[in-house]
């Protein structure tokens, strides 16, 4: 068996790196044990406050970015720390080589019905050691990411992480502690029958996207000649492990709902380091017509549209975006 700190130590050449993936991974057993205790633990429920997002905190919300800030401030390879529920970024150490950014609890709105949520994070390099960070220095393209992955706390904990060019896979062993590999490298197939949308947004989507999916409910009698599965877990980081499982398509599409908003997933939080765990297991990752990993932030809690999983698929929503946006 090959646990997490025997493969950071032989795939990975950044004690730094390493280091702060196991402070991550440390506090994802805290969080896991939080949840299985649930109502026990009364963390049930809303916290009465909203995040910098405008919605309302769940109390484990709370206390996962608590738990996970103060982690990370306290390592010393971490310069500054990035968290979805707060305004701006916290510097921690100056000398440090590395910026963490974290979505605390994705999909919390399912922790009281006792549903699939977890941790994501992303791993950029630091500038400017030796002064201290601000906003501005997180504000790096996708592909600088150093690495990436996610904590999902389901039927049991696992970790999706990557480092170097693949995607590995990680279960929790309550007895040990230890993160167990389970998977050594995963890949997503290019052709899929199944996709995961919040469909009631329909009426609010651009007209290419409402004909995907026209095209996908029709079936076997439309355009496309076969029949297709909807999957939706209400939480990204759930709906992202099933496609690195077997693979599908995961999209959050523009749509004019909320005028102010390109989308409804964060660029750094969510859509980057779970496009760089796509990418790099062989699918593709776009706002429906532009490469993720390639836009340019320009503010730490920027939104986009996201459109990603199997690699035909993802292509055939970049086309008809593309034919419709020449007519």
């Amino acid at each position: 068996m090959t646990t997490l700190t025997q493969y950071l130590k032989d795939h990975s050449s950044n004690p730094a790196i390493n280091d702060v993936i196991t402070t991550i991974t440390d506090v994802g057993q805290t969080i896991s044990q939080l949840l299985r205790k649930g109502a026990l633990a009364d963390i049930l429920g809303e916290a009465g406050n909203q995040n910098v997002q405008g919605e309302e905190q769940k109390k484990l919300d709370v206390l996962a970015n608590d738990l996970l800030l103060d982690a990370l401030a306290k390592n010393k390879n971490c310069a500054g720390v990035a968290s979805e529920e707060l305004d701006d970024a916290t510097p921690a150490n100056a000398d440090g080589s590395l910026l963490v950014l974290f979505d605390p609890l994705d999909g919390s709105s399912n922790i009281d019905i006792n549903m699939a949520v977890g941790t994501i994070f992303s791993i950029l390099p630091y500038q400017r050691q030796g002064q201290t960070c601000n906003n501005s220095d997180f504000l790096q393209a996708g592909s600088e990411q150093l690495a990436a992955g996610y904590l999902l706390y389901g039927t049991s904990t696992m970790l999706a992480l990557t480092i170097a060019d693949d995607v590995v896979m990680f279960s929790l062993d309550p007895d040990s502690g230890d993160y167990i590999m389970v998977n050594d490298e995963v890949k997503i197939d290019a052709e899929t029958s199944e996709y995961s949308i919040n469909s009631s947004n329909y009426r609010y989507w651009r007209a290419p996207m409402q004909q995907y999916i026209d095209e996908l409910v029709a079936g076997e009698a439309g355009v496309r000649g076969r029949d297709f599965n909807t999957r939706w877990v209400a939480a990204m980081v759930g709906d992202v492990h099933r496609i690195l499982c077997r693979g599908g398509l995961f999209t959050y599409p523009f749509d004019t709902k909320y005028a102010h908003k390109a989308g409804k997933l964060r660029l750094m939080y969510e859509a980057n380091p779970m496009s760089l765990l796509i990418e790099r297991a062989g699918g593709g990752a776009t706002d429906a017509v532009n490469r993720i990993l390639d836009i340019k932030p320009t503010d730490i809690h920027q939104r986009v549209p996201v459109v990603l999983g199997s690699q035909n698929e993802v292509d055939y929503v970049k086309q008809l975006h593309l034919e419709h946006d020449e007519t």
